[in-house]
């Protein structure tokens, strides 16, 4: 068959727009030292892998490029002389890390500290003042040769390689340890009891003394960081209305807490020794998504959730006083504080890149942005559209927001994506994916469907009520729909969409909604939810699933069947593309080969795109480049032909 010139122009316009959008600069991972003198953090989109990159906090030079790694680089902190940069490097996106050293004052220089190939996934990485140790926290593999299961907090001695387990946890974890401010002890998570919830410990650096800090129940998440000189803990715990924030100020840090018998929101939470812990945040008017202390411990920035925008107010913990800061048009996050009073942050939107900011949160002097992304936006990927927040109401009623990008043109159909997790959720900040969909003339739907974060403890939890598969792919049938009611959406021109929950997501829609998709792509998305609890090399992988699912395979078999889209996957009608990256430990590949020996086996076509050198998502520059046009290919195909 003969190509057209207009089907030529249509290929080299789409591989421009994938090239051009897949060399966007995102940031990942900021760190601020802790002299507050440099902000460290990774670029992906400007080589081919995350990189690492510094910059002064007074702006006074640009940013400074350290790494130029064929794998991605990405940040974990500093040392406390605010000297070198501790970061980690996996293999092809196997997420085994290895911890790095990097030296400012010599650029591309990379010193391993840890294994290259761990047989353990590697979490955190803190460097102690001593120079001589550094503290991380292994997971094992369920599928480990050698039996091992659970996690441990490891130290290891720099100059001699002896590894020493400080604590150890029954089941898996995927956060590092807080080292003290003073050196002499460390802060970690465990979720020994239940999925839902963890519990706070603290372990002297010897691993003579591992104690429990704070239990509220079993299925109650904790947060803990250290606050000040350390002779504190800020703690962020959810209850079934929001998240509340407290501060455990030690006597004796002998002296655990134990709040098990305490209830109700107004109760004071009292310490072994009598004592009490205030809760200076404990409201659900309050819709708490995190919290950043400031550098001297006097004061906490609170980042709330408000439709999947942020709103940061500074609260000074001495008198309650409360500061709300501005972020303009766009979101600001607060990435930490600076030993002057200062603060850096990330400010976003979703027509442009975002940057890393020095401000003031009294507002009474300007931004002085330290990054500079905007002179690294390729030509073509400018200007960007601009999404619009909107609402619907799903199935039974509660409203559910998303994100609506328009082409500048008549839209050639609607393309829906899918954020993951489930509990993340699409802010107010540019999405290279949507940028470039909307680039080539359609229109984008990112809904925000229950089980998301941004929106309040309650509509975050909705999600378990059902388990996966159940009224959050409604919500995002809902908004389909709503855009078909209101003409921004045609029948037989509806595609979707999205990365490892928004794949399975994608699958779900595409087996379930028959009727409404023309075309799909998942992303490294499940297909077969009992196949991938088992076959995930992830433990907390598998806690996050009972979680969710309401227990186990065994214990919840019909649901785990049930929701399942390669049961299923015989009502498909439309366009498949399949998309996976070979070295995935979260979503195991195999999910892919279940789904396409079943789409073989019913005479369903397919096509599939795999990646040997990508992991959970589709990172590396090169090959976002290919997927975009694909993607741009697949769209096109299925649309043009209805």
């Amino acid at each position: 068959m003969n190509m057209t010139a207009e089907s030529a122009e249509s290929i080299v316009q789409a591989h421009a727009l994938a090239e051009a959008w897949a060399r966007y600069p995102v940031p990942w991972d900021a760190k601020l030292s802790p002299d507050g003198k440099r902000l460290a953090w990774s670029w992906s989109g400007l080589g081919d892998a995350c990189d690492v990159y510094v910059a002064p906090t007074d702006a006074g030079t640009p940013p400074l490029r350290l790494t130029e790694s064929k794998d991605h680089v990405l940040l974990r902190g500093w040392s406390p002389d605010s000297r070198l940069i501790l970061a980690g490097r996996d293999r092809g996106g196997d997420e085994r890390e290895q911890l790095l050293l990097l030296d400012p004052a010599k650029p591309f220089e990379i010193v391993p500290l840890t294994s290259e190939t761990p047989d353990f996934f590697l979490y955190g990485g803190v460097l102690h003042p001593n120079g001589k140790w550094l503290f991380y926290c292994a997971q094992f593999d369920p599928h480990d040769a050698q039996g091992r299961s659970g996690a441990c907090i490891l130290r290891q001695d720099l100059a001699t390689g002896e590894i020493r387990t400080i604590a150890r946890m029954r089941q898996g974890e995927a956060t590092g340890p807080l080292l003290s401010p003073d050196g002499n002890y460390l802060l970690y998570h465990r979720r020994d009891k239940h999925p839902a919830g963890s519990q706070v410990f603290l372990v002297d650096v010897e691993g003579t003394a591992d104690r429990p800090l704070l239990d509220l129940g079993d299925r109650v998440p904790i947060r803990a960081q250290w606050l000040g000189d350390g002779n504190k803990v800020l703690v962020q715990a959810q209850t079934e209305t929001h998240e509340r924030v407290g501060v455990i100020d030690f006597i004796d840090k002998q002296m655990p807490v134990d709040v098990r018998t305490i209830t109700g929101e107004q109760v004071a939470t009292r310490d072994m020794a009598g004592g009490t812990i205030p809760w200076p945040i404990d409201d659900s008017a309050w819709q708490v998504e995190t919290v950043v202390p400031s550098d001297d411990g006097r004061e906490i920035m609170i980042v709330e959730g408000r439709d999947s925008r942020t709103k940061l107010t500074l609260l000074r913990l001495a008198d309650g006083t409360r500061i709300p800061v501005e972020c303009g048009n766009g979101d600001l996050l607060p990435v930490a504080a600076m030993p002057d009073g200062g603060w850096i942050g990330a400010v976003s939107r979703t027509d442009g890149p975002t940057e890393f900011v020095r401000f003031d949160p009294a507002g009474t002097a300007p931004w002085l942005y330290l990054s500079d992304a905007r002179s690294r936006v390729p030509a073509e990927a400018s200007p960007a559209a601009k999404g619009e927040s909107i609402h619907w109401h799903s199935a039974d009623g509660l409203e559910v927001q998303g994100w609506l990008y328009r082409p500048r043109c008549e839209s050639r159909g609607l393309v829906v994506w899918v954020h993951g997790g489930p509990n993340l959720h699409s802010g107010n900040e540019i999405d290279t994916l949507a940028q470039c969909m909307v680039a080539a003339g359609y229109t984008m739907l990112d809904p925000n469907y229950r089980g998301s974060t941004g929106f309040g403890v309650p509509f975050r939890e909705a999600i378990k009520e059902d388990g996966w598969g159940g009224r959050e792919q409604k919500d995002i049938r809902t908004g389909i729909e709503h855009l078909i009611a209101i003409g921004e959406a045609k029948r037989a021109r509806i595609g979707i969409t999205g990365l490892s929950y928004g794949g399975y997501s994608s699958w779900y829609a595409v087996t379930k909604f028959p009727d409404l998709i023309a075309a799909a792509a998942p992303i490294c998305g499940m297909t077969d939810l009992a196949i991938d609890y088992e076959e995930t090399h992830l433990p907390h992988g598998r806690l996050y699933s009972e979680e969710m699912m309401g227990g186990k395979p065994a214990e919840q078999a019909q649901r785990y069947f049930e929701r399942s889209p390669v049961n299923h996957i015989r009502n498909i009608r439309g366009k498949l593309l399949i998309v996976h990256g070979l070295r995935d430990p979260n979503v195991s590949p195999r999910n892919t080969e279940i789904a396409c020996a079943a789409l073989k086996q019913a005479g369903i076509p397919f096509e599939l795109l795999t990646f040997d050198d990508e992991g959970h998502g589709v990172w590396r520059t090169a090959n976002r480049r290919i997927l975009f046009e694909r993607l741009l290919r697949l769209f096109g195909e299925a649309f043009g032909a209805a």
